[in-house]
This record gives structure tokens, sequence and C-alpha cells, in this order.
């Protein structure tokens, strides 16, 4: 478990690098909400987007998880937890004026940057998810 990294990890730095090539900028492993003990891989502040980017096993993607060999039913009782965790992230972050954008590791990462770059664009162009000081600057 110690080898297993907590962020920089392969997916991320390479969809932060197709990120950043199409113009966007963001900041790495941040609370959204500082009170909430969430953590997101990606964050464009300014419009209140949060980027999660989730590993197939730990994450249990329906088309890549696979079972562990050792000490499966533990493993298997992470994996759920781990969803929960993340359906209430959503929630929680939801409630608070965040979108949360979800990606697999195993996604194409210009793909799935795309995606990222349509959402956080549509965000700076609706003036309800700008944060407080973006809102009182475009008065």
């Amino acid at each position: 478990m110690q080898s297993n990294k907590g962020r920089d990890t392969e997916p991320e730095l390479a969809l932060r690098s197709a990120v950043h090539r199409l113009g966007l900028r963001y900041r790495v492993c941040m609370r959204p909400v500082k009170a909430i003990r969430r953590t997101a891989d990606m964050c464009f502040t300014r419009v209140r987007v949060a980027v999660f980017l989730d590993g197939c096993f730990w994450h249990g993607c329906p088309v890549h998880h696979t079972k562990a060999k050792t000490n499966a039913a533990y493993w298997a009782d992470k994996v759920v937890r781990n969803r929960e965790r993340d359906a209430d992230t959503d929630r929680v972050l939801g409630e608070h004026g965040w979108t949360v954008v979800r990606v697999w590791e195993h996604e194409e990462p210009v793909v799935a940057a795309q995606r990222i770059a349509d959402v956080v664009r549509a965000a700076a162009s609706d003036p309800e998810t700008r944060s407080g000081e973006d809102n009182a600057r475009a008065r």
C-alpha cells in the first residue's frame, strides 16, 4: 500500500497535461470546500468545477474493475465504501455550488480533457456558477 501514490500518478499527469494544453489553468489536489474533508484532483475555483480522476480498481470501474484474489471480502467492501463516498462527495459539493466531473483512469486523456474544458467553459459563461469574487467583478 505504501507504494500507491496519492497524487501525481501517471493518469493524473497525463490528464493535467492535456487540460493545460487546452489553455485551462487549475489548482491541484485541493479541497473545494474547506470545511469538507474531500480533496479534488483538479479544481477550477473561479467557476467552481472539481475534477476527480478515479482509479478503476479503487472506485469499481464497471469496465475494468478486477476482484482482488487476496482478502477479497475486505477489498470488495472497500470499493463499495469508496463508491458511496464518491456519491456523497458529488452531492455535498453540488449543495455548495460546485460542479463535479468524474474521469476514469482508463479514459483517453485528450478526450477527458475536452469534456472537462466543455464543462469549465459552460460554467464560465453562466454567471450563477462563478465564485463570489468573480460575480462582484462582473457587476
